[in-house]
């Protein structure tokens, strides 16, 4: 489920509108293959061991542009900006000579195949209706993001965003057409994905294409912080300018269905004994098997048969936390939001259990969030801390939630599967 058509507003016509541009990309002769060069989005990335193991891969890999290390953010924003001008200059990254739309379409290793148009999306106001974001933003990852950009002067990798073609329009019959025509790049990488990338240069073509979103609306699945991140770098400018525009990748999930899966998250100065401790008189409480499969199988159940759960990790063992005391939820929840966002699993654990029981600051240096159930587990071992591992939010709920306005708390979701970094870049310098 996804944003299908938007209501006829007349104060706001105009809705999804993508621009085309001069791609820049890799050039395979100049680098040691074109998967050796891609990343996953940067908050997907584990860091630091994901970045030093996608820097080796390649000198010339994404990673360094899109989450340089180079001391301060200042300093690193300039070096990423330098580095994306120089290869320029080498010949590693170089500018298609037509702008295009760009159909990208990926295959992950258990087969899952989306398609989807890779574009400069003209941004729109939250009154307008036509980008529906639905998770709150922190301000330090919108202000890192913002000065990467800035100082790079472009947008160096997609974010994603949903919608609901429905019927067969011309946006679905230039993207399943154009795929069945050699592609411009074609690349496996490292976790088994395909990815075939192709450019749509025609005008009429992309008019239609306009033409048939124009009515529409999407969701952001991925990308809140980038799209947060856009909006403030339009607002700098004083007239028209290239910032009125970001690459987005647009997907119709009535044909290519997006996944929901959580963001975990582990608390890296607290041990488990203490987690424990803590919420032991107001939720229920047991240990459970591994491994990990076992244990999260268990917490799938638990959500179905008791609504709010956890599963807490990091001491080489399993605890399922269940039946929050409703005393509790009652003085931490807040009630100025509908009842379906104060129960869900992600308000209770910030509201609820991070602030009022465990009193954690959602800093960098006490909170990290990410995506990989073994990969969070493993970093909570690895610094003594615990891991909360959550199960997803149904996208009915997001959708429905978005379309009310209420945000859900920041790093609810991750839905996918993400497009991968460094395929296609934009500067703005070529706008």
């Amino acid at each position: 489920m996804s944003p299908g058509p938007r209501s006829g507003d007349p104060s706001h016509p105009q809705g999804l509108a993508l621009a085309p541009f001069r791609g820049l990309r890799y050039v395979p002769d100049q680098v040691r293959s074109l998967s050796a060069v891609t990343s996953p989005p940067y908050d997907v990335v584990v860091r630091p061991d994901g970045v030093v193991e996608l820097e080796g891969a390649d000198p010339h890999n994404v990673v360094r542009l899109i989450l340089p290390r180079d001391g301060d953010p200042e300093t690193s924003h300039a070096r990423a900006a330098e580095a994306l001008r120089r290869w320029q200059k080498l010949g590693v990254l170089v500018a298609d000579e037509t702008p295009a739309l760009y159909v990208y379409e990926q295959q992950t290793a258990d087969g899952v195949l989306q398609r989807g148009l890779i574009g400069n999306l003209r941004l729109s106001t939250p009154d307008e209706g036509v980008v529906l974001p639905h998770e709150d933003v922190m301000p330090a990852p919108v202000a890192d993001r913002a000065g990467l950009m800035r100082a790079a002067a472009a947008n160096l990798e997609p974010l994603l965003l949903a919608y609901h073609g429905g019927g067969p329009g011309a946006a679905a019959r230039t993207v399943n057409g154009t795929a069945e025509r050699p592609p411009l790049l074609a690349t496996i990488t490292e976790d088994g994905a395909r990815h075939r990338l192709w450019a749509v240069t025609d005008p009429d073509e992309i008019a239609a294409v306009n033409a048939d979103l124009a009515p529409r609306q999407a969701l952001i699945a991925d990308g809140h912080h980038r799209w947060a991140t856009y909006l403030r770098l339009r607002q700098e400018q004083e007239g028209p300018s290239p910032w009125d525009y970001g690459l987005v990748l647009l997907v119709d999930t009535s044909r290519y269905p997006l996944r929901v899966r959580a963001i975990h998250r582990v608390l890296r100065q607290l041990p488990v004994a203490e987690a424990l401790s803590a919420a032991q008189d107001t939720f229920r409480i047991e240990q459970v098997d591994g491994p990990l499969d076992t244990a999260l199988a268990t917490l799938a159940d638990a959500i179905a048969a008791s609504g709010n759960a956890y599963l807490l990790a990091g001491d080489g063992t399993f605890h399922l936390l269940t039946r929050p005391d409703e005393r509790l939820l009652d003085a931490s929840v807040p009630h100025d939001r509908p009842a379906t966002w104060r129960r869900l699993d992600a308000s209770v654990l910030h509201y609820a259990m991070i602030d009022r029981l465990w009193h954690v600051p959602d800093t960098p240096d006490h909170i990290s969030y990410i995506h990989d159930a073994p990969a969070a587990v493993h970093k909570a071992e690895c610094l003594g801390g615990t891991a909360v591992l959550m199960h997803p939010i149904p996208e009915r709920t997001v959708l429905d939630l978005a379309r009310q306005g209420v945000m859900m708390p920041h790093k609810s979701t991750s839905f996918g599967p993400k497009p991968a970094s460094g395929l296609v870049l934009r500067s703005l310098e070529l706008d």
